[in-house]
């Protein structure tokens, strides 16, 4: 498989991070069904990717790329959807991950 093959697993992984993520205030304690089985088939699935893009791009690139774009957009799915605006510290914590995610991903491949 190629790099390519491997970023494309990142992102659905990625995708599927932020989905059952951003839906898991929805179970209400894993006591509706129907989003508990949607967020449990979705972090598998979303498992499932990483585990095939990690096989392909460096393990630290994937996990800190992951983590850092997930964390970042499940923020911002709080906000739109649950209207939960972070304070001065989260918004400048949610502009480090990325500037960390940028770094890592472009000045850290050199090291």
């Amino acid at each position: 498989m190629t790099n390519l093959s491997g970023y494309i697993f990142l992102f659905l992984g990625i995708i599927l991070g932020i989905t059952s993520n951003g839906f898991l205030k929805s179970t209400n304690g894993f006591t509706n069904l129907g989003p508990t089985i949607f967020c449990a088939i979705s972090i598998v699935a979303c498992i499932f990717c990483l585990s095939k893009a990690m096989n392909i791009i460096p393990v630290g690139f994937a996990y800190a790329t992951y983590g850092g774009l997930t964390i970042t957009a499940v923020t911002l799915f709080g906000v739109f959807k649950y209207n939960q605006i972070p304070n001065l510290y989260g918004i400048l914590g949610i502009a480090l991950i990325i500037i960390g995610v940028i770094l890592l991903n472009t000045i850290g491949k050199t090291i």
